[in-house]
């Protein structure tokens, strides 16, 4: 067997590629958007990718099925509760897909994966039970997708603006999870869709498998005494979801168009806000400081060091144009990042962005950042509205007071509940989401905007007893 996992760090976002060397067969599960590395390694190793396996609709990233599927004409396969508007193959629950050979008196033999029906996180998930050796006594792995993570099970709720209750759904979920995946053997190794970091969850594991065995005994929510206890656990405290999201469940479901490699054109500035004043969206994606330090009025600041994507999802419009800024070399990049969330408008780029605003200062802006004892001075004369957009399980471990809660993924449409001609002062934990959060209220029309560098952790250093 040919067992590969990728990871995508910026995501948390795990893929798989499993193929039976003797017949050179293969499938790909969960595939990102950018599709090459599994077409490379898969012929370097002298297989045929014939299938490609959705665990289910995913909402935090578009995923690369029609890319393989065109590139290889593989199938694409969903579990059987899925409805896309694409050609595909219904996987029923206990359904066996063989990779390798039949054998003697028709025996099949090899690599195989089993499909468990395991709905909670969406009405359609599955998981897929990995054998290296059909005739083995026990599966090599399980492929649990957003059913059950390392550390957390998948969260119940992303549907419930579609009308499909978080607990009737965390209600299978709990049942998905006793009946179906905590009968497999203690040995059973787990391999989940997302890693640390997902909003998929609130308590996943910065490791990328374990064991069926390890997760009975510490995985919180699979000890818990009961199913209420499960529902009530899974159901609360969970991470603000990016508006991205429902754009891109959607998009999954959708004959989207493919993925463009090409590099975004250069543009020259005056190029550059022309389209701005068009209603094209200035995305710098350099560094808090160096944005800080002088950037095209009304951009947006997503720093493309940390979540950029998931962020850039939450603050931009999906049908606007967007212009990049970058540092030299990173255009593409910050397309290709782009686009694995779905955000497929990119037009071009401003070409040297330094020497740019050097020579038109007149279209830069400098962006203020404030430390603690600055802070404390603009909160003792001009009293502005504080504004932390942590989630609300790190709000629940303390606030600065007087702070008015708005996670990052909601600020976007929750303007309107703040008065833009108050002096305002956004911070998050360390400062890179609240440079993204106050470029987004200065374009929205927010005159007088700073973010606290350093974020909560400045603040609870100098006051380790504050509580929210």
């Amino acid at each position: 067997m040919i067992f590969t996992q990728y990871y995508l760090d910026c995501l948390s976002q795990a893929s798989y590629l499993i193929g039976d060397e003797t017949t050179g067969r293969a499938v790909v599960v969960d595939p990102r958007r950018d599709v090459g590395e599994y077409l490379e390694d898969a012929a370097a190793a002298g297989l045929r990718i014939e299938l490609v396996v959705e665990t289910h609709f995913h909402a935090d990233f578009v995923s690369g099925h029609l890319e393989l599927a065109r590139q290889t004409g593989a199938e694409i396969a969903y579990g059987a509760a899925a409805d896309p508007d694409f050609p595909h193959r219904k996987l029923a629950d206990g359904e066996r897909i063989t990779l390798g050979r039949v054998g003697a008196g028709d025996v099949p033999q090899g690599v195989a994966l089993d499909v468990l029906a395991t709905p909670g996180h969406t009405p359609e998930s599955i998981s897929l039970v990995v054998w290296e050796d059909v005739g083995a006594d026990a599966p090599y792995a399980v492929l649990t997708g957003d059913t059950l993570f390392i550390g957390d099970v998948g969260r119940p709720d992303l549907l419930s603006s579609a009308g499909v209750s978080a607990s009737d759904l965390a209600r299978c979920l709990y049942r998905s999870l006793h009946d179906k995946l905590l009968r497999l053997p203690d040995a059973t190794r787990v391999y989940p869709a997302h890693g640390a970091g997902s909003a998929c969850g609130k308590n996943l594991s910065t490791a990328t498998v374990s064991t069926i065995g390890e997760q009975r005994v510490t995985n919180y929510a699979l000890v818990l005494p009961d199913e209420d206890a499960f529902v009530a656990a899974v159901t609360a405290d969970q991470p603000a979801a990016p508006a991205y999201f429902g754009y891109d469940a959607a998009r999954n479901k959708a004959d989207h168009p493919l993925l463009d490699e090409t590099p975004p054109p250069a543009l020259s500035l005056e190029g550059v806000l022309r389209l701005q004043e068009a209603g094209a969206t200035v995305l710098d994606t350099r560094e808090p400081n160096d944005f800080a330090a002088g950037h095209v009025a009304g951009a947006i600041n997503v720093g493309l060091s940390g979540r950029y994507a998931e962020y850039a999802g939450s603050v931009l419009d999906p049908e606007t144009d967007v212009i990049l800024v970058t540092d030299p070399g990173h255009e593409a990049e910050a397309k290709t990042r782009l686009a694995r969330i779905g955000f497929d408008r990119v037009v071009g780029h401003l070409a040297e962005p330094a020497a740019a605003l050097t020579a038109a200062p007149e279209a830069a802006r400098h962006a203020s950042r404030l430390d603690m004892d600055q802070l404390a001075t603009a909160r003792a004369d001009v009293d502005p509205a504080l504004i932390d957009v942590r989630n609300p399980g790190e709000v629940s471990q303390g606030q600065i007071p007087g702070a008015v809660p708005i996670p990052l993924g909601q600020l976007r449409t929750r303007l309107g509940e703040l008065d833009a001609q108050r002096p305002t002062v956004v911070y998050c934990a360390s400062g890179f989401r609240s440079s993204i959060a106050a470029s987004l209220l200065r374009a929205a029309g927010f005159p007088d905007v700073s973010d606290l560098k350093g974020g909560y952790n400045a603040w609870s250093a100098r006051h380790p007893t504050t509580t929210g």
